[in-house]
């Protein structure tokens, strides 16, 4: 029922992983959750995919997430008339409004919110930022700017502003369109691009209300500026390295992932590090030393998940990294001097008697070498909150609510199971766990567990209590 390891693994389908068969496998291998990338492939794509991960939810009883990734704004240059042009070092070169195909000389940048928001001095990064430019001159609608770095551009490659807050909104036209598809059929999770600013997961939020949780991509120099105030807002935190990648130097991006990790550790939000882990695995069966040890570095540092992208989209061996990553993080778990990171809490946090009760789980299920921790939950919040405290045992969340499991399939250590009935006192409360516990192989007769849950049972945000249980054989028919 459950797997060997509390750091939990994301998956992206695409061209290489959509049949029925390899879902299931990649599941076998360890995925807990699967992302679908919205910028590529059609909603029909999509629909048959969620619909083969419920088909193998179903057949393994077992809860399993899906996300969908918004696209998100791209900002790309127009077309050449020529074919691809090359721009060497000190060249000028314009950017403009303008539709026409441009030449070595000048492009169409068709972004007027990039000129509303230039300044001379600012830099541009276009192709993942192979080629920089910096601006001399602008204006309404046009930009001057010398090359500063050069090579060969051709026609809609991406631009980058590093520095630069743009007076854009995360969501396009095909972004509404593609998340009201999602969230129609079944979406747990949305990962929303291009994040600046906190105002970003506030308009997402209007949008998505209470149908799926909301996870904030860092990509931009500028959302690391607002972290505090987008952790806050959102559900959960993907450290997207992509184009964090481009607009940073590569030096800082460790450093910034830390951080990452960090703010979130201390809020409690899931968070998941992502793009580029095993790289090489889209064309070989196996990874480079420095991949692995980048996989390893984010579980030692406390991430709720790692996240595969091409090498399960489109590569030669998506099954195969899937394996690769899953032996990673039990390796590092298995580690003698590994321990999870516990909370970080600095001087200004106030802990809530929720707060206490999971910190209390921690302590008392190392006190009594307790097998299991058991959550009973609605919202999620319970289970969150234990997770945030990474005890030694797992976290068994149990839910009445399918969206709920699902919903916490990327968060730490937890094991999420469907329980029928609700519970109505304290006597059913340890029964029910103490019946899935020894259910789902988490220890045996006369091993303890320790419990959390809220009175009044089914309130939501009431977790205030804590209690150890003794597991029971079952008696005899």
């Amino acid at each position: 029922m459950h797997r060997s390891r509390n750091a939990k693994i994301i998956a992206t389908l695409g061209p290489s992983s959509s049949s029925p068969a390899m879902i299931r496998a990649l599941f076998d291998a360890g995925v807990d959750m699967f992302r679908l990338n919205f910028s590529h492939g059609q909603h029909d794509d999509h629909k048959k995919r969620l619909g083969a991960i419920r088909d193998v939810e179903r057949d393994v009883g077992r809860p399993i997430g899906i996300m969908v990734d918004l696209q998100g704004p791209k900002l790309r240059v127009g077309t050449f008339a020529g074919g691809p042009i090359l721009l060497n070092s000190g060249d000028r070169f314009r950017l403009d409004l303008e539709a026409a195909p441009g030449d070595s000389k000048r492009a169409s940048l068709p972004h007027p919110e990039i000129f509303a928001a230039l300044i001379p001095g600012t830099d541009l990064l276009l192709d993942d930022g192979k080629l920089r430019l910096e601006v001399l001159e602008c204006g309404r609608g046009y930009a001057e700017t010398r090359v500063k770095i050069g090579g060969r551009l051709s026609e809609r490659k991406g631009v980058n502003v590093p520095g630069v807050i743009l007076p854009l909104s995360p969501f396009t036209e095909k972004d509404r369109c593609d998340l009201n598809f999602g969230l129609e059929q079944g979406a747990d999770w949305v990962a929303l691009s291009f994040v600046q600013k906190a105002e970003d997961i506030a308009e997402a939020r209007m949008l998505i209300g209470s149908r799926a949780l909301i996870m904030a991509k860092l990509e931009k120099p500028a959302a690391i500026d607002n972290l505090d105030a987008i952790v806050a807002l959102a559900d959960g935190i993907m450290v997207a390295r992509g184009d964090l990648g481009v607009e940073l130097p590569p030096a800082q991006v460790p450093i910034i992932q830390r951080r990452i990790i960090r703010a979130c550790r201390r809020s409690g939000k899931p968070v998941v590090v992502a793009t580029q882990m095993l790289e090489s695995m889209t064309t070989s069966p196996v990874a480079t030393r420095a991949e692995a040890s980048d996989v390893a570095t984010a579980v030692y540092e406390g991430s709720d998940a790692v996240m595969l992208s091409a090498e399960s989209a489109s590569g030669k061996f998506p099954r195969e990294a899937v394996a690769m990553m899953d032996s990673i993080i039990r390796g590092v778990e298995g580690d003698v001097d590994f321990h999870a990171p516990t909370n970080e809490r600095d001087a200004k946090f106030r802990a809530s008697h929720a707060d206490a009760i999971c910190s209390a789980l921690r302590l008392v299920a190392g006190l009594v070498l307790a097998k299991a921790t058991v959550a009973y939950t609605r919202s999620g919040s319970t289970s969150m909150r234990a997770a945030r405290e990474r005890p030694a045992a797992p976290i068994l969340s149990l839910t009445p609510l399918l969206a709920t499991a699902r919903q916490l399939t990327p968060v730490w250590g937890i094991h999420s199971v469907v329980v029928e009935n609700e519970i109505t006192d304290e006597a059913s409360m340890t029964s029910l766990a103490c019946d899935a516990a020894l259910a789902g192989g988490f220890g045996k007769h006369g091993d303890n567990i320790v419990i959390v849950a809220g009175v009044p049972f089914g309130v939501s945000g009431t977790t205030n209590l804590l209690r150890v249980a003794t597991l029971s054989a079952a008696p005899p028919n």
